[in-house]
């Protein structure tokens, strides 16, 4: 996978509105200047990649370099949430990587995420500094 050479834009999907406000703190703490957009579903997600929703009066937003998604969510899933990602139109998808981060102890997700290859890697919360440099020095050429 070839790396980016700067993230512009990270997007949080989480149906815990204290986690998204935690991790995009932490995401500012790593010294992250980008837009952090938070959801929480992954339908709303859906609805700001593609700009239709609560988001189709909205300019186009950039596309995220990295989504950080949950895996337990009402209404959808992160897995349901996969199924429907797959379906967009590149220009609409994340750049670059997909980052389950999640509180699952159930080994068959971690298990299942590796098979997937939409999904870069398996984090567990919450997200850290060290965590989110770990990705960035992986996948990003930004000079952090």
């Amino acid at each position: 996978m070839k790396k980016l050479k700067e993230l512009n834009c990270i997007l949080l999907v989480d149906d815990d509105e204290p986690t998204n406000f935690l991790h995009k703190n932490v995401i500012e703490n790593a010294g992250i200047k980008t837009h952090v957009q938070t959801t929480e579903s992954g339908d709303e997600a859906l609805e700001y990649l593609t700009c239709t929703g609560r988001y189709k009066n909205e300019k186009r937003y950039p596309q995220p370099g990295i989504i950080f998604l949950d895996i337990n969510m009402p209404r959808m899933n992160g897995w349901e949430f996969l199924e429907e990602y797959k379906k967009l139109s590149p220009d609409q998808q994340a750049k670059i990587i997909i980052a389950m981060l999640t509180t699952s102890l159930n080994p068959d997700d971690e298990a299942r995420s590796k098979k997937t290859d939409m999904i870069a890697c398996f984090l567990n919360k919450p997200l850290t500094v060290e965590l989110i440099n770990k990705v960035r020095k992986k996948y990003f050429n930004d000079g952090y």
